[in-house]
C-alpha cells in the first residue's frame, strides 16, 4: 500500500495519487486528488468522472458457453458437483484483460476427477487471465468436460435475453466494466478571500487495469465525447454550404492531411484512437504493429507508406478511406 501526504498547489491545477493498494489480484484501490478548483467545479468534474469510470471504459469477459453435454441451463450433469447454471455463474466472474477487437473463441477441455479453474481455459494470444485460481467446477468422477467459450471486449453490461440462445450455446450475463466502484468527495477551504475546493476520487478496479490507468482512460474518453462541440459552428457552416450536394469526393491521404492542418484540427485527431473506428481486425492489427494509434497518426502516413506494411493490401486502403468518410464531421 502506498500513501502520500496531501499537498495542494495554490496556483496551478494539479492531480496526484495519494493512496494506492492491491487488496487482492481482483481488487485494486486508488485515491486521487485534483486541486485547486473554484467553487462548484469539483462536483462538476466528480460526477462526470464517476459516470465515465463506470460506463465508458471497456473490459473483457466471457459472454457465451457451449457444450454437447448440456441439455439446458438448469440441468445437472452426473460427475459434476455444480449445476450448469452454477458453472455459468462462475464463468461470469472470470476476470480477463486484453486489447481485443471484436470477439474471440476460447475453450476448456479437462479430465476428472479434479477441480476446474481459470488456468484450464485455453485463451487466444491477445487475452490474459488476471487470477488463474478462480474456481469454475469440481469433477467428482473420471470424465471429460469440454466447453467452448466466446470472449468479447465491450463496455457497460449486457443482460442475457431468451433470444440470445443459439446453436445449443448459452449466453452469460456480461459485466464488461473493469471499474467496480467509484466515489468522489469534496473538501472546501478558504484561500485568502476566495473559496476553493479539493476533489477526491476513489476508484476500485477488478485487477484488469490499475485505478490510475482507469482514470487516464476515463479522462480520454470524456475528451473524445466533447471534441465535436469544439467545432460545432464550423460544422454547421460546412453543412449549410453543402446542403444541395448529393455526394462527397473521395479524398486522398495527402488531401485529407492538408485540409486537417488548414482547419487546425490536428489536436482533435490526436485524441481519436483507431480502436474507436469500425476497422477490420486484420487492418487494425497491422496499424497497431506499425505504431499507428490515432487518426492523426493514420493521416500522417501516405498510401505508399501503408502499402509497405506487412500483409497490407490495396483493399485495406479503400476500407480505411471509407471509415474516414464516416468520420467526416471531424474535417
Amino acid at each position: 500500500m502506498v500513501r502520500e501526504k496531501v499537498t495542494v498547489s495554490t496556483r496551478t491545477l494539479q492531480w496526484k495519487c495519494v493512496e494506492s493498494r492491491a487488496d487482492s489480484k481482483r481488487l485494486y484501490y486508488g485515491r486521487f486528488i485534483l486541486a485547486p478548483l473554484m467553487k462548484g467545479q469539483a462536483d462538476t468534474i466528480g460526477i462526470a468522472m464517476r459516470r465515465a469510470l463506470l460506463g465508458e471504459i471497456e473490459g473483457t469477459c466471457i459472454t457465451r458457453a457451449k457444450s454437447e453435454k448440456i441439455p439446458h441451463e438448469y440441468s445437472t450433469i452426473v460427475g459434476i458437483q455444480e449445476s450448469v447454471h452454477e458453472i455459468l455463474m462462475n464463468l461470469k466472474e472470470i476476470v480477463l484483460k486484453s486489447n481485443l477487437y471484436g470477439t474471440r473463441n476460447a475453450s476448456i477441455c479437462v479430465k476428472g476427477p479434479g477441480y476446474v479453474t481459470a488456468q484450464d481455459i485455453i485463451l487466444p494470444p491477445s487475452v490474459e487471465i488476471v487470477d488463474n485460481t478462480q474456481y469454475i467446477a469440481n469433477l467428482t468422477e473420471p470424465m471429460n468436460l469440454c466447453i467452448e467459450l466466446q470472449i468479447e471486449r465491450n463496455r457497460g453490461y449486457r443482460i442475457k435475453t431468451p433470444n440470445n440462445f443459439q446453436d445449443g450455446s448459452y449466453p452469460i450475463d456480461a459485466v464488461f466494466m473493469p471499474v467496480r466502484n467509484a466515489n468522489h468527495s469534496i473538501h472546501s477551504y478558504v484561500n485568502g478571500n476566495e473559496k476553493q475546493e479539493i476533489l477526491f476520487l476513489e476508484i476500485w478496479t477488478n485487477g484488469s487495469l490499475t485505478p490510475k490507468e482507469a482514470l487516464h482512460e476515463a479522462s480520454r474518453n470524456l475528451i473524445n465525447l466533447f471534441i465535436p462541440f469544439l467545432h460545432a459552428e464550423e460544422e454547421n457552416l460546412h453543412l449549410e454550404n453543402n446542403q444541395h450536394k448529393v455526394t462527397l469526393p473521395l479524398f486522398t491521404y495527402h488531401d485529407r492531411l492538408a485540409k486537417q492542418r488548414k482547419n487546425k484540427k490536428e489536436i482533435a485527431l490526436k485524441y481519436i484512437f483507431i480502436d474507436q473506428s469500425e476497422l477490420l481486425p486484420r487492418v487494425y492489427n497491422c496499424l497497431k504493429r506499425s505504431n499507428i494509434h490515432t487518426l492523426l497518426d493514420l493521416l500522417n502516413n501516405s498510401q505508399e507508406d501503408l502499402m509497405k506494411m506487412k500483409h497490407f493490401r490495396i483493399e485495406d486502403v479503400k476500407h480505411i478511406l471509407n471509415i474516414l468518410e464516416i468520420k467526416k464531421h471531424f474535417e
